[in-house]
């Protein structure tokens, strides 16, 4: 009777002893799961984002071939990128690209202030319009607004004629192309910066609203001390957002200034157009990894300035 009431308490015994050795607190646990959780986002980013910016590092300073291989030249694929004047000109429509691409940020909080109103009849469909732009492909974009810019038959002189302007060929004069396209870059941008400003819009407290208003403040002043403070988080989201994409922009400037034809391509070539000709083209991939790696430099740069500069305007106080 004693040896079988020994032997049945044994395996509890050895039970609670492993489980006081392998003991994990609450707070513990919570961690480890929520790590588990992350872990295939953390690969993801790892493979999808992280090893392509690494291998991009360690490409630009190879000279490669495309029976050759791949060999050690130091900095002198970044000697012979600062000193190609093509360099300067993509570089030199990527930041006018983005400059007027700035204009969308206005715009979209005009518009969201506008879609926001509870008195504007017909607002469903004019969301709709605005946001339409977003999921057409970009190719067929282009392609259309090529043939709204062209200078013979192109509807845009027809309705700048109407106002006296004489006709322009907006895709074939150095400078006039860069804003001619980053304005149809914001036309098909600005649905998603009018969703998120909206979705701004609809945090800011009404009580707000009727304080100022009890205080005699009319909508304009409303607007500017109110809103505005109020929206500001979204708008620097927004302006990031913005900047990253401009500096970015591809497709635009590839369908619209057609390579083959255009007599100026290589006068509107941005930083990314101008790497893919590289890259993708000419089979250098060492040249182009030293031009991928100065363009995340300048993004990382002014994303730097624009964190700098938002402690200046944005307002987290609610």
């Amino acid at each position: 009777m004693t040896s079988v009431t020994k032997h049945s308490q044994r395996p509890a015994t050895a039970g609670r002893t492993l489980r006081g050795r392998f003991h994990l607190s609450e707070r513990t646990r919570e961690a480890f799961t929520g790590y588990l959780l992350i872990l295939p986002l953390f690969f993801g980013v790892t493979i999808l984002f992280f090893y392509p910016i690494a291998r991009s590092f360690e490409l630009s300073f190879m000279k490669t071939g495309i029976f050759s291989g791949e060999t050690f030249v130091g900095l002198d694929q970044y000697k012979r990128l600062f000193n190609d004047p093509q360099m300067w000109v993509a570089t030199r429509n990527t930041f006018l690209y983005a400059a007027v691409a700035l204009l969308e940020i206005p715009l979209a909080v005009f518009f969201a202030t506008l879609l926001h109103s509870k008195n504007l009849r017909f607002l469903s469909g004019y969301r709709v319009l605005f946001f339409l732009p977003v999921v057409t492909l970009p190719s067929a974009i282009g392609m259309i607004w090529a043939l709204m810019y062209n200078g013979d038959f192109g509807i845009v002189n027809h309705i700048t004629g109407v106002f006296g302007a004489p006709k322009i060929s907006w895709l074939t004069t150095p400078y006039v192309v860069i804003i001619a396209v980053a304005f149809v870059g914001i036309w098909m941008g600005l649905g998603r910066s009018i969703i998120l400003v909206l979705a701004g819009l609809q945090t800011v407290p009404k009580e707000l609203h009727e304080a100022a208003e009890i205080d005699g403040a009319g909508p304009v002043r409303q607007f500017f001390d109110v809103t505005l403070p109020m929206i500001s988080p979204t708008v620097f989201l927004v302006a990031v957002l913005n900047v990253i994409a401009s500096m970015q922009v591809f497709d635009l400037i590839f369908i619209m200034i057609n390579p083959d034809t255009n007599p100026i391509y290589r006068d509107a070539q941005t930083l990314v157009v101008y790497f893919y000709e590289i890259g993708f083209i000419d089979s250098n991939r060492g040249f182009a990894a030293a031009i991928s790696i100065i363009l995340l430099v300048i993004i990382m740069a002014i994303t730097g300035l624009q964190f700098w500069l938002q402690r200046r305007w944005v307002n987290y106080d609610r």
